[in-house]
This record gives structure tokens, C-alpha cells and sequence, in this order.
């Protein structure tokens, strides 16, 4: 018997070669999708990391005193170049940061008055004044910015004086000033003191615009209101558009009143120490929070909210603070957000109202009287008792963001109690950023359970009928069809949805509930009469054609649901109109009124059809294919011992296939959760911590697609969109996880032998 040729049995080196090259090529491959994925996830954390840094602050050096004794105000330009100080007299002080050159600015309307009273407003650079002779003015500093040939910017400040108006009301000096201006309508209040007593007044202006400018400030009018807050003033404060005014008293106790064109009236009192008179009141950028430091160091916020029924906001306390240390206060405020700095003694911190958390905690180089924020928030300004001063360097992108901002609840400017909500963006520039990820995740969570509700009994129970009972013919049919839905694409389902379904849905809410409840009873009693039946009936509709009996039934019993809704709803759901006591059949209305929760025509039951229907061919597909699966032995064996089509699927067929169909679901699940267009289209879009099935939602994959174009790179709201998306993949990672340990453990549970 002949050897077999050795040679037949070689590779030839061309194969080799191939093999060797295609496996470092997969190879490669693999290492870079792995590259990628982490370079991925590198871009993203570099994005939301700074969101949890904290402010950065460079201390410069201290400019010394030049021995004019203790300054009265500290303002800064917008650039941080050229503060300047005030110590009550008929010069400014303004020093050149850059050198420590000091330049002294002669105020010609103040040369022999005496100066008994003194507030600065850092928003309008005013100095406002009271004089020994019950006259209340103000003064204005200004920059005007100059360029060289060279194009090297300076600035050279401009002071502009602003009319006196004497106070009728009183005698003696004024010993308390403070201006609020609102446009073309200002405020001042003063306090003038004589004999131990105090005289308080308000002073409305009015300004009467041209077509070359603003005209001449007048009085309006005097009110005098001693009466209402007290015969002993602490201190006064006005908001930065004079409608607000606070007075502090020295019984503790603290007045609002609000003043417009009509006059002055007293809306709240309130004690925020008891009986302790705070020792600084300080409004924050916008005027509608204030700041009030007690005595022992302790800071209490309050601010503005509607109290009633009738809508009138007064003030509420919403935030703490504890002690910034121990020593004379001092306190600035942003003027781009709500960061403001206080100090005690040497002590100083950068505060954030929002997020109410403390940004910076240092110490100064000495203990400073006054303090300013430049007009970028990015430098600070203190001065100390003999008039010397420091510039501290401030880097904080994103003082807003932060744990309790992100994910716990929090008491915006104008809420009654501290909510979860996401409100990025507004249209005035005081306006607070709402950044809560609580809202995005609820509704993400929402319209994925009411997707999943409507499409995981759809998709199983077809799925099962597909497999086991339906006959081949029927089967090339249908599942072609269902695996063409899934190519529907989600932006002519969301079209459908909003212009179609949505408006249905409206009008016809009580005829859905029919439906959906009425076709499964009929669905299950007719099954159920039909297995009662004779063998020779039911034998004419064998091998799974008995569908052909039960959609006629269903289809008639569904019209007659779908008809019987306008009767449901005129016998059970009577909105009662509380202005004429009219009774209107309306499901509409009824709901609002019988459960106290909203309805919207793009709601989550438009979104539970709609990307159900998106769902349903992607379960149906897996499911059914780990059915059809299941090897024939196993259903035949159970069929040989006496157990029906419904006992093999129940007993065989689905433990066997609990894997694939539990990674159905979860795929199911991945692909309502990403959903972007549908929930875009077919919902109001809003950001809503509520279940109510009848309310919209905003899920954090809709939020990213529809925010991100419009955010600016590097902003807060540009990294929180990007956090967003990190919560989201965190939230389908764990899922997955958990579910493909479940799947496991079910596949060693029902695993073949």
C-alpha cells in the first residue's frame, strides 16, 4: 500500500500569510474599538470633571496706604484695573492696580458739605450720600475706555454728580442713605437722626426721557414712614431697581416696603434673629434675594416668592449660612451670578446662592473693612482699615454646578419650597440656572416603563404565537413584516405622533381605556370558550389557524369599545365648571379637576403607543428567534407524554428560551431609553418629576440632542449636557449588567445537558 504524499498535507505559504496578517489585523482592530471606547470616555470625563472643582483664588500683592484714614467705599471698574476709594470727603481715590500709582479726583459739588451718611451701589457705580443738611445725593463713577496707536487699551475714569433733593421730613443729619434705581424711576431712602430719634423717608424720582436722552431727575413725592417701621434705624436698603426697600430696626425686626408710582406702602415685616437686628443687609444680583448677616456671624438668605393665593411675593428664608469667622463683616456681591464673598476678620469665603454651597474658604493678609467684585467675577477687591488694598485673582468657569445642584433639591429665586428642575437657559441675565439631572432621569425612566408596558405584552405574546402555533405559511408572512417595521425611521413615527395620534388620543381617552382593556378580556374568554368546544369543531381551525375565528371577534368587539367611549364619558367623567356650575362631559377637563394633575395633549400615553410601536420588532425579533430555537425534540417529547401546545410553550419551550427572550427585553429597553426624535416630537419636551400619565416628560438623550447645538463650548450648560449623557450610559450599564447576570444565571438554570 502506497504513503499519502506528504506534500498534500502542507499550507501553502500564501494561506499562511493570510492568516498570519488577518489575525494581527482583527487583532488591531480590537485594540482600537477598545482605544476608542476609552478615548471616548477620557473626552467625556475631561468635560464634566471641572463641574466638581472648586474656585481658585491667587492672592496678589497689597498695595499700602497712603495714611488718608478709613475708607468709606470700594469700587472697581469691569476690568479689575482701577479701583477707587471714598472716605467721605471732596476728593476719590482711584489706584492704578497695575503700578499702585494713586490719583486723587476732586468732586467740586462736595467741597464744604459735610458728609454724614454713605452707600455704595456696585450694579451703577453710584455713591450715594447724605449731608449734615438733611440733603440726599449721589455721584456716578464711570470708565471710558482709550486706545494708542499701538492698540494698548487704557481706561480713565469719569465721575458724573447727580442732583441734590433735601429732606422735608425731620431734622438733623442724615445718618442713613440708600438709592435704588429702576430706569426712568428711582428711590432714595434716608434717615435722619436728631434727639435720639429717627425720621425715616422716601423719596420717588422720576426722570422724563427725550428723544436726545433722559431728562432732568424730579421729586415725585416724599413719604415719610416712621410709623411703620420704628423710631430707631439700623440700616437701610434699597434694590437695584428701587422697588424694594428693607429697613432694619433695632428690635430685630425687618420692614419690606414696596414702592412704585402710585406711593410707598409696608407689604411684610419679619425678624430674621429675633430679636437681634442684623448687622449687614446686602442684596444679590437681580434684587430679589438678600443676604442678612446676624451678629454673630451667621448669614441668612431670604428672597422673594408668592406666599398666598393672591400672588403677592414676599420675603421667605431659603438658604443658611454658617459664620465666615469673627470680626467686623464684610460682604460683595457678583454681578454676573449669584457668588458673592463675605469675610470676618481675616476669614473670607466665595458663597454661591444656588447651589448654597461655599466655592473658596482663605484667609487675607489683613483684615478688611470693605470688599468689591470687578464686573467679570473675576477678581475681588479688599480694602483694610487704613485704606490699603489687595486684589485677589478668581477662577471659578462654573460656580453653579455641584452635587446638591445636579441631583438634590434645591430653592430657586421665586419658588415656594426647593424643587428638582432643569431650566438652562432665560431670557434676562439675572437669571439663575436650574440644573437639576432628577427631572431628565424620572423622564427618561417614564417613557421608557410606558413604552415597555404597551410594546413587552405585543412583542411576547406574538412572538410566542409566531413560534409554536402559527402556521409556516403565515409565519414567512408576518415576521418579514414585523422586521420591516423596525426600519421605520423615529422621525416619521414622532411626525405621526405629534400631528396625528396626539390630537386622536385628546378626543378619545376614555374609547382607548375601553379598547385596551376590553380586546384582552375578549382575547382570553373567547380562548376560553373555544377550548370548550368539540374536537371535530375545533379541529376544522388545527395547526394554529385558529386566529381566523378570533379576529373577526376582536376586531367587532374593538369597534364596539372604541364606539362606547363617548357614552363612558358623558355617564363618568362630568367636569364641573366652578364659574357657572355647568356640567360638561369631558375627559379633558375632568382629569385636571378630579386628581389635581395636569393634561397634555403630548403626553406619555402618546409616547407609550408610539414607541411601543418602535419597540415592539426589536423584541419580537430576538424573542422569536430564541423560540424557534428551542430544539423540536424537546416540544415533541413533552407532546409525546400528553401535554397540550399551551403546556409545551409554558413548561418547555419558554423556560428553555428565557435567555433570549430576557436579552430581548433588555435590548427592547436599550432602544426606548435612547430614544430621541419620538420623545422630541410626540411630547411638550418638559422637564416634569411627575408619573402622571397625562403630563409630558423630557428624557436626557432628547435633552442632549435638543440643547447641546445651542450650547456654548466649554459652558456650565455645555458640560452639565455632557454629564447628562454620563448618567445616561451609567444608568443602561447597570441595567445591562444586571440583566445579563439574570440572563446567565437563567441560562445555567434551563441549560441543556
Amino acid at each position: 500500500m502506497s504513503q499519502p504524499d506528504p506534500s498534500r498535507f502542507q499550507v501553502s505559504r500564501r494561506i499562511l500569510v493570510v492568516d498570519f496578517l488577518m489575525t494581527h489585523i482583527i487583532r488591531i482592530g480590537g485594540i482600537a474599538v477598545v482605544l476608542a471606547v476609552l478615548g471616548i470616555f477620557a473626552f467625556i470625563f475631561r468635560e464634566i470633571l471641572p463641574l466638581f472643582s472648586s474656585a481658585k483664588v491667587h492672592p496678589e500683592a497689597v498695595i499700602s496706604a497712603h495714611g488718608s484714614g478709613k475708607p468709606l467705599v470700594l469700587g472697581v471698574d469691569e476690568w479689575g484695573e482701577m479701583p477707587f476709594l471714598y472716605y467721605g470727603k471732596d476728593t476719590l481715590t482711584f489706584i492704578r492696580e497695575k503700578d499702585g500709582t494713586r490719583n486723587e479726583v476732586p468732586l467740586p459739588a462736595l467741597q464744604g458739605l459735610e458728609v454724614t451718611a454713605v452707600a455704595y451701589d456696585a450694579v451703577h457705580r453710584r455713591v450715594a450720600l447724605g449731608l449734615a443738611d438733611g440733603r440726599i445725593g449721589s455721584f456716578v463713577v464711570n470708565y471710558e475706555s482709550k486706545f494708542d496707536s499701538d492698540g494698548t487699551r487704557s481706561i480713565e475714569p469719569v465721575v458724573e454728580p447727580e442732583p441734590w433733593f433735601a429732606m422735608q421730613a425731620g431734622e438733623g443729619p442724615v445718618s442713613r442713605v440708600a438709592y435704588g434705581e429702576g430706569g426712568s424711576g428711582r428711590t432714595l431712602i434716608g434717615v435722619r437722626s436728631a434727639n435720639g430719634q429717627d425720621v425715616s423717608s422716601v423719596l420717588r424720582l422720576g426722570q422724563k426721557k427725550s428723544l436726545i436722552g433722559g431728562g432732568k431727575l424730579s421729586l415725585l413725592g416724599e413719604t415719610e414712614i416712621t410709623s411703620e417701621v420704628g423710631p430707631k434705624v439700623v440700616s437701610v436698603l434699597a434694590s437695584q431697581n428701587g422697588s424694594a426697600v428693607l429697613i432694619a430696626s433695632a428690635d430685630g425686626g425687618v420692614s419690606y416696603l414696596k414702592t412704585d408710582s402710585t406711593g410707598v406702602s409696608v407689604r411684610q415685616k419679619f425678624s430674621p434673629f429675633g430679636n437681634s437686628p442684623p448687622d449687614r443687609m446686602d442684596f444679590l444680583f437681580g434684587g430679589t434675594s438678600v443676604v442678612l448677616t446676624a451678629s454673630s456671624g451667621e448669614q441668612a438668605v431670604y428672597s422673594l416668592f408668592s406666599t398666598g393665593s393672591d400672588g403677592e411675593r414676599l420675603f421667605g428664608k431659603t438658604k443658611h449660612f454658617d459664620s465666615a469667622g469673627t470680626g467686623e463683616p464684610v460682604f460683595a456681591a457678583s454681578q454676573r451670578n449669584k457668588t458673592f464673598l463675605v469675610g470676618a476678620g481675616r476669614s473670607m469665603a466665595l458663597r454661591h446662592l444656588t447651589s448654597g454651597e461655599t466655592r473658596w474658604a482663605g484667609e487675607a493678609s489683613f483684615a478688611p473693612t470693605l470688599a468689591t467684585i470687578d464686573g467679570k467675577s473675576e477678581h475681588f477687591f479688599i480694602a483694610g482699615q487704613a485704606g490699603e488694598i489687595q486684589r485677589f485673582e478668581v477662577k471659578d468657569p462654573h460656580p453653579e454646578s455641584g452635587w446638591r445642584a445636579f441631583f438634590g433639591k434645591v430653592w430657586y429665586e421665586g419658588g415656594s419650597a426647593p424643587v428638582y428642575q432643569w431650566q438652562s437657559t432665560g431670557g434676562t441675565d439675572d437669571f439663575e440656572p436650574k440644573l437639576s439631572l432628577i427631572p431628565l432621569i424620572v423622564g427618561s425612566l417614564k417613557g421608557t416603563l410606558y413604552a415597555l408596558l404597551f410594546s413587552v405584552p405585543v412583542a411576547l405574546l406574538a412572538a410566542v404565537f409566531s413560534a409554536s402555533f402559527l402556521p409556516a405559511e403565515m409565519k414567512r408572512v408576518v415576521k418579514p413584516a414585523m422586521e420591516i417595521m423596525a426600519s421605520l425611521p423615529s422621525v416619521v413615527l414622532g411626525f405621526l405622533a405629534g400631528i396625528w395620534l396626539a390630537p386622536l388620543i385628546e378626543q378619545r381617552v376614555p374609547s382607548i381605556f375601553m379598547v385596551i382593556i376590553v380586546l384582552p378580556l375578549t382575547a382570553i374568554a373567547v380562548g376560553w370558550f373555544w377550548s370548550r368546544q368539540p374536537m371535530r369543531i375545533r379541529q376544522r381551525f388545527s395547526g394554529g389557524r385558529e386566529w381566523l375565528v378570533l379576529m373577526p371577534l376582536l376586531l367587532a368587539v374593538g369597534y364596539g369599545a372604541w364606539s362606547c367611549g363617548p357614552l363612558i364619558e358623558k355617564l363618568f367623567f362630568i367636569y364641573k365648571d366652578p364659574a357657572t356650575s355647568r356640567e360638561i362631559a369631558d375627559f379633558r377637563l375632568w382629569w385636571p379637576q378630579a386628581t389635581g394633575s395636569t393634561f397634555d395633549q403630548r403626553n406619555s400615553l402618546v409616547v407609550g403607543f408610539m414607541m411601543g410601536f418602535a419597540v415592539i420588532p426589536v423584541i419580537f425579533t430576538i424573542a422569536e428567534d430564541a423560540i424557534s430555537n428551542v430544539p423540536k425534540t424537546l416540544s415533541a417529547a413533552a407532546a409525546a407524554l400528553g401535554a397540550s401546545r399551551w403546556q409545551v410553550v409554558r413548561t418547555v419551550i419558554l423556560p428553555v428560551a428565557s435567555p433570549g427572550i430576557f436579552s430581548a427585553l433588555m435590548i427592547g429597553f436599550g432602544r426606548a431609553v435612547g430614544e430621541t426624535m419620538i420623545v422630541v416630537m410626540a411630547t411638550g419636551n418638559t422637564p416634569v418629576t411627575e408619573w402622571n400619565i397625562f403630563s409630558g416628560m423630557r428624557t436626557l438623550s432628547a435633552n442632549v440632542a435638543v440643547e447641546l447645538p445651542e450650547a456654548a463650548p466649554g459652558s456650565t450648560h455645555y458640560r452639565t449636557l455632557f454629564l447628562g449623557a454620563f448618567v445616561l450610559f451609567v444608568l443602561t450599564f447597570t441595567l445591562n449588567t444586571v440583566a445579563e447576570v439574570l440572563r446567565q444565571h437563567l441560562r445555567e438554570k434551563n441549560k441543556l445537558a
